[in-house]
Order: C-alpha cells, then structure tokens, then sequence
C-alpha cells in the first residue's frame, strides 16, 4: 500500500474514531447508559490502533507524530474513567489508570516539547486526567510525582509559549496543590475504602447470617452534591465527595499494604477482554489491583456546584431506575439558610415532568390530607414547613431558585432513601420524618458548628473538609484532628493500637445493634448492607464523641442527629458506647477533654 493511501486511511480512522468518542463523551454522565455506545467506540480504537501498528514505519514516514500515538492511548483511558464514573465498576478505574501510567513511562509527548502548541495542550491534559485518575486509585506517589510534572510544565508552557494564555492551567495545579496539602498531611493508618479484612467483625458474622427484618433493601446507588464557597477539589471532586467515594467503593484484599510506586506488567490481572482494546498497549493489571471475588461497587453520581433543577432532575432520573428493594444514599453539603420572605420562586427542574416548585408545593398541598391529622415527631406540619429552612446551591444573596427546601425531596420519598445532610441547617430536614410518600427515610444529619480543641480563627479548619463527613469517612483522624493531634507522623504502635479500640467498640456496637429487638424497622432494614452499617457505626461514634467533648458553650448546635432514632442501646451516654469513647481517650492520653458520666 502507497504511503499516501496509509497516511490517508489512518486520517479518515481517527476522524470516525474521534466522532464516536464525542458521541459518548456528550452522553448524559448520569443514567444508566447503552453500553453498546461504549463499545463501538472501543471497537474504533481497536481498529485504529491495530492500523497504525501495522503500518507504523510507513505512517511516521509521512509525518506521524510519537505525540499522536499517545494521544490516541490517552482517548482510551479517557473512555475507561468516563465509563468508571458512570458505572462505578472497578475494573474500568483501573484500565484507566493502566493506560495512562503506560504514556507516562514511554514520554509519548516528550518529543513535542516547545514545539508545537496543539501537542502542548495535549500534554497538559493528559497529567490533568492522569492525576485525577490516580488520585480515586489512591496512588499517593504517583499523584505527588504527577503534581509536580505538571508544575513544570505549565511553568515550560509559559516560557515556550509567551503569546498563549495559561492562567486555567495555573488555577489547575493550584488546586492539586491545596488539595494535596490537605489530604496528605493525614495519615491513613487505614485505607478509607471498606476493606474486608479489617471491616468486617468475626465476633457478629453469626449474628449478621442469622438477622432478618420485614424486609432487607440492598444499597446500588449513591448521590453526591455539595456547593461550598472555597471548598478544597480538583477537577470537580471536592475533598469530602473524595472521601465520601473511597468510603463507598471496595478495597481489594491486601492491596493498601502493598501497593508499587509503578505498575508492572503481570498476566494474573482482571478479566480482559481483548476484542476491545485492553492490552493492545502490552499492560495487564497488577494482581495488587485486582480481587474479582468483591461485589460490585455501588453506582456513584458526583455533582460539583449543580443547581437545583439539575439536582433533582438527576436525583429523579436515578429513583426511576432504581431496583426494586434497593435503598439511594443521597449525600447533601451545603450552606444553609432560615426562611426568609418574599423569596421568588425555585426554576423549574425536568425529571419525569417539568415541575416549579410552586407546583410541587401545590402537590404537596394535596396530598397533605394523607398526613395532615397524624401525629409528627415535632407536632402537626404544614405544607409550608416543608419550604422554610434550606440548603443553598448558588451564591450567597442569589434568588430562591438556589434553595434546596425539604420539600422538595419529599416526591423522591417513594422510593427508600438514606439521607446525609452535611449543613449548618441539617435539621431543617427532621420535617421529612412521617412525611413519605412511601418507605421511611433514614437520616443522619451533621451538627450544626464544628469542634475543635483549639479553634482556629482563619479558615484552616476548612481546609479539612467537613469535620461530620470525616467521622463517618475516617474516624481516627477525625477524632485527632478535632483534639489537634499529630496527624502527620503518627506513633505506628499507638495508632494501631487506636484503630483497635475503635475496631473492638464497632464490632461491639454492631453485635448490639443485630440482637436489639427496640431498633427502628428504618435501620433494620439497611443494617445488612456493609458500607451502609459502616456508616451509622461511625455516626455512633462521632455522636458519643461530641457529646462528652468538653464544651463552654451550648452543646445542642455541635451534636449530630439521626432520624428515627438508633436503639438506646447505643445512646451516646449509654455504657457500650461511651467506656469505648472513655477507653480510646484514655489511650490517647486526651481524656482531660471529655466528660464521662458514671454509670
């Protein structure tokens, strides 16, 4: 074949390739997507890829660029993460990632350097999605090392190309910066991920076999919202979704504590399909990456900043396709605000129909006969207490089409709901108890200030994260934070000694729980699920803790609530829970800041 018909066949495959790739690329991110969309983009690549490995020395001959051919791989692992965050399935994470690290150690776009703008652009995106991928892997090394390739580059891009804007790129490494000095001054004794060897309690797996409620809903699908001013995030992922991610996903066995600054080509990694394009780069997944024996990964929808009509037109597109017997873990953090007058009237949202909330409020006016005359947790309700109190998604002073109402969750309630609002107006949300459409929703609500033994009077504390997403997503650190120990350099034999109180107690509380015949049908119905009884044992902990935490001030604003309430059993002042508390204090030679009752 003439050079001239390769050089023109290889165009004509990367023009259909890359119309197939924005096809899927401008798919909806939400929703369960045809995977036949994803496949015949994979099956174009393959094509591709296959051509120009073919015909590689004629294609250079008639100016291929090195560049090019990882531009190429780069699509694919840009495919492999688009696909990870519509499914959450492991596997796609890490082809992803394996792509990627295989650019990284062969420079495909090292002989691009300050020549050619295009490529340079190229480039930069690359190490953007590379570090975005490896920081869900929980690649640390790698995320340090890509951090600091990026720097450089952008500082070359400057200097190379004077007459070219680089102030995104700039903002870029900023917030990979922040967002790496603030989650890497912690030291995770743990991996925040759930991990079967140290999550799951012997002493209760009798218990957890034997337990049974009316009905057990299993947990498939998550959502994640959080507008904050400043918050710490990189691309679109703020630090508490992050955490909030690797709490929700599985760890594979023993991969924490063996984890390789580099991959290395292995032939026991996952599944491979090789009609698609998993290999065509000669890289298999490390076996340290791969446990086939783990469940599927809940499906996880992440939205950075969204409006409200964009929230609920998401959130209803996922209750629609939920499973029946499945319960949503829908995770809210925001601002709040109290009512306020004269507020105009919230944007429409589209979900099943095109709803104002002036509609929706109507509706619920309706229906309000249904449960007007029961009897509520704070009295009778009104259509109107569902309206007052929100959370806001925009701006501070915009117009009410920012504010997020209870009520407007309320036609969601059909479907089971597990509800985390992380807010200074959390509690605005109690008025959802007894106001379902359908299955009781289970709430955990955050307090409404933080606590700390020493508040700081800047905005470091911030800088954290979420004190209430903290507990829930890596309690230790969350207790050392809050009493201002040394996170960074910890003592491995008092840490591990820490984790194994905290191990002991949850293993105590969760034995309480799966024998007490008092706890709410609400709880007793997600308790089977791993991730979401991980979660109100946390939650247990981090309301003992903040109730005996020594305080000058009111305690009601910096205690976390939950909605029905858990068992007494488990109260914060009952004897399990706070001798575990006491004994972890103890240990950590912090007890001088709790009050202990005597029991």
């Amino acid at each position: 074949m003439a050079g001239e018909d390769v050089s023109s066949n290889f165009r004509a495959l990367v023009e259909n390739a890359d119309r197939k790739f924005a096809r899927v690329r401008d798919l909806p991110a939400f929703g369960r997507a045809q995977s036949h969309y994803f496949q015949k983009v994979f099956k174009a690549y393959m094509k591709l890829w296959n051509y120009q490995q073919s015909y590689r020395s004629k294609l250079v001959e008639s100016g291929l660029n090195r560049w090019e051919i990882g531009e190429i791989a780069s699509r694919i692992g840009q495919l492999y993460f688009s696909q990870y965050m519509r499914t959450s399935e492991a596997r796609f994470l890490l082809e992803a990632y394996v792509f990627y690290e295989a650019i990284l150690r062969r420079r495909y776009f090292d002989e691009a350097q300050g020549k050619d703008l295009g490529a340079r652009f190229k480039e930069l995106r690359f190490y953007a999605r590379f570090l975005l991928v490896s920081l869900i892997v929980d690649r640390k090394e790698m995320v340090l090392h890509l951090a600091e390739k990026l720097r450089v580059l952008v500082d070359d891009s400057k200097s190379n190309f004077r007459e070219t804007n680089f102030k995104e790129w700039r903002l870029v490494v900023q917030e990979i910066t922040r967002f790496i000095k603030s989650d890497t001054n912690l030291t995770y004794v743990r991996p925040l991920r759930y991990c079967a060897m140290l999550d799951s309690f012997p002493a209760s797996q009798t218990y957890l076999a034997r337990f049974h409620a009316k009905k057990l809903f299993k947990f498939r699908d998550a959502l994640f919202a959080s507008y904050h001013r400043n918050e710490v995030k990189y691309a679109e992922v703020t630090l508490d979704t992050y955490r909030m991610m690797q709490c929700l996903e599985w760890e594979p066995s023993g991969s924490f504590y063996q984890k390789r600054p580099v991959v290395e080509a292995k032939e026991n990694g996952f599944v491979i399909d090789h009609t698609l394009t998993s290999g065509l780069i000669d890289m298999n997944l490390a076996a340290d990456m791969a446990d086939p024996s783990l469940p599927p990964n809940p499906r996880k929808a992440i939205l950075y900043r969204p409006t409200v009509s964009h929230l609920l037109a998401v959130l209803a597109m996922i209750c629609d396709e939920l499973s029946p017997e499945t319960v949503m873990l829908l995770y809210l953090s925001a601002s709040g605000g109290p009512a306020r007058d004269n507020v105009a009237q919230p944007e429409n949202f589209v979900g099943s129909s095109r709803t104002s909330k002036s509609k929706l409020l109507a509706r619920a006016s309706q229906e309000q006969k249904s449960y007007k005359s029961e009897p509520h947790s704070n009295g009778k309700l009104l259509s109107a207490d569902y309206y007052e109190d929100h959370l806001w998604l925009g701006p501070r002073g915009g117009s009410g089409s920012n504010n997020l109402y209870p009520g407007d969750l309320i036609p969601f309630t059909r479907k089971p709901l597990f509800l985390i609002i992380d807010s200074d107006s959390s509690r605005a949300f109690k008025v959802l108890g007894g106001a379902e459409r359908g299955e009781p929703v289970a709430m955990l609500l955050s307090p409404l200030k933080p606590s700390f033994e020493n508040p700081s009077t800047d905005d470091t504390d911030a800088l954290n994260g979420s004190q209430f997403t903290f507990f829930l997503t890596a309690p230790l650190q969350a207790f050392c934070q809050m009493l201002g120990l040394s996170n960074s350099n910890p003592d491995p034999e008092v840490y591990d000694e820490a984790e194994s109180i905290l191990s002991a107690s949850f293993s105590e509380w969760e034995t309480i729980l799966l024998t007490s015949k008092l706890l709410n049908l609400v709880w007793a119905q997600v308790l089977p699920d791993p991730f979401l009884r991980r979660l109100i044992l946390r939650f247990i902990f981090c309301r003992s803790v903040l109730t005996s935490f020594i305080r000058t001030e009111d305690h009601d604003p910096y205690l976390p609530q939950c909605h029905p309430n858990l068992s007494d059993s488990v109260s914060p002042v009952s004897k399990p829970v706070q001798s575990s508390v006491q004994r972890l204090a103890d240990h950590l030679g912090v007890a001088k800041s709790f009050h202990f009752t005597k029991s």
